[in-house]
């Protein structure tokens, strides 16, 4: 994957940081009010400390998730959009919006999951190491995974490792 390639330097190979896509999940998780359910609290908590990690890898998004993360409560709109400043923002290309259309049909995802495709064609065609999500019912989603990424190589992609925050920490 792309952002694995080291760059020759003298005395040695420098790793480049991964490229990590962050899905709108994530904004919404770090910025909300802790949940009075014990399970998304607790993903709350994690994502707030994989954060405090981030700058081990290169963070993208889209304008896809600046759209989705600007909805709802102004004041909650707001956190998450400042939680994602300085973010750099890939950008939806005719690629991605056909690969996006390839998901929902040969995975199969329903028709009300087709963000969910586009966020996971975006990071496709744009290179990424790492999907970050806490969406488990279609991107995070074990039984969907072998789908997801054969259709992404029967297009001659390489799908990005689609994770939640707990599987991308280290300890």
């Amino acid at each position: 994957m792309s952002g694995r390639l080291g760059l020759e330097r003298a005395g040695g190979t420098v790793a480049m940081k991964l490229k990590v896509y962050i899905e709108t999940t994530i904004p919404s998780y770090l910025t909300a009010w802790p949940s009075r359910d014990l399970v998304k609290a607790a993903q709350q908590q994690i994502t707030k400390e994989w954060w405090q990690t981030r700058d081990r890898f290169d963070l993208l998004v889209s304008q896809l998730v600046i759209e989705e993360s600007s909805g709802g409560d102004p004041q909650a709109a707001r956190e998450r959009l400042e939680a994602l400043a300085g973010v750099p923002v890939l950008r939806i290309t005719g690629d991605a919006t056909a690969l996006a259309s390839r998901l929902v049909d040969g995975v199969p995802l329903p028709e009300k999951a087709s963000a969910d495709a586009l966020h996971i064609a975006i990071a496709v065609v744009g290179g990424i190491d790492y999907l970050l999500t806490w969406n488990c019912r279609h991107i995070a989603n074990a039984a969907m995974r072998h789908k997801i990424e054969a259709v992404c190589r029967t297009d001659g992609y390489e799908p990005p490792v689609i994770c939640t925050p707990v599987e991308l920490m280290e300890d």
